[in-house]
């Protein structure tokens, strides 16, 4: 019976994944190991406004941007993975369009232009696309109780509805939620990536611990948030999920490296450290 009720469950949360065409037609070679393309947009679609006001996010804008971009790369053998935020301003070539902040791409083609911009830049083949918007991340945080975050300054920030001290302290959905999105601290764009970071791994860590795993009403409401909020690639199903979780635990974090910032007729730009971001990438391939 419970081998059943497994399947009957695991088969539920993969019918209530949205799915969309994340690849583009021509992609670059296999390169080694396995890729994800994580990214978080700032999509209000689904929410209320009750929930609106929950989360100050203001209003819907639609799918057009995107606040997170990440590569997840999983060795195939031994070796920890590593997972690289690419700042969502990061000057870029984008196919069709030219030189541009990489977000854009996601704004003008959706998940395929984007991913084919990121295999381009870095040389990196995507193998799985994964996305989440703001209610789902909100709610996916407090399915699990809260995450365990370590703030390394106060900050205060009315756009994102984030009024935190510096410190350890436990952070709830709409909390977490300002804190990701927040630009308001000195390297802007630059601290929020590592923000996105720290936040991704304590929320893996708190999905994975036994205190969520051996919780039905946790485990219960975790399936049913997480799967009715994600967007995946065609073809991905609840167990590539699971496996990207599993993946996240001991990963070693990294962002592009940049050589600074560059105001340029699309605004002020990320600009890359080219020899120090391909010896990264190269060392994924």
């Amino acid at each position: 019976m419970l081998l059943v009720l497994v399947v009957v469950v695991t088969l539920w949360a993969d019918a209530r994944l949205t799915r969309v065409e994340a690849m583009p037609d021509q992609q670059i070679g296999n390169t080694a190991g396995t890729n994800w393309l994580l990214v978080g947009s700032d999509s209000r679609l689904g929410l209320s406004d009750a929930d609106v006001e929950r989360l100050g996010t203001g209003g819907d804008i639609g799918t057009g941007r995107t606040d997170t971009i990440m590569v997840l790369h999983i060795p195939t053998g031994p070796g920890a993975s590593q997972l690289v935020s690419i700042p969502r301003d990061s000057l870029v070539s984008i196919p069709g369009y030219g030189e541009d902040k990489i977000n854009a791409a996601f704004t003008f083609g959706g998940p395929q232009l984007l991913t084919e911009t990121v295999e381009q830049s870095t040389g990196l083949h995507i193998d799985h696309y994964a996305e989440i918007g703001m209610g789902g991340l909100a709610n996916l945080v407090d399915s699990v109780g809260g995450v365990q975050i370590c703030a390394a300054e106060p900050i205060q920030d009315p756009l994102a509805n984030l009024d935190i001290q510096a410190g350890c302290q436990e952070m709830d959905g709409p909390t977490a939620l300002g804190y990701v999105r927040t630009r308001a601290t000195a390297m802007g764009d630059i601290d929020r990536v590592m923000r996105q970071r720290e936040f991704f791994a304590a929320l893996l860590g708190e999905i994975t611990a036994p205190a969520t795993l051996l919780n039905p009403v946790r485990i219960v409401s975790l399936i049913y948030h997480g799967s009715g909020t994600f967007t995946v690639g065609k073809g991905e199903h609840v167990w590539h999920l699971a496996r990207l979780a599993l993946a996240m635990r001991g990963v070693e974090t990294n962002t592009v490296p940049i050589s600074g910032f560059l105001d340029t007729d699309v605004g002020n730009v990320v600009v890359w450290d080219e020899t120090a971001a391909e010896e990264l990438f190269g060392s994924m391939r």
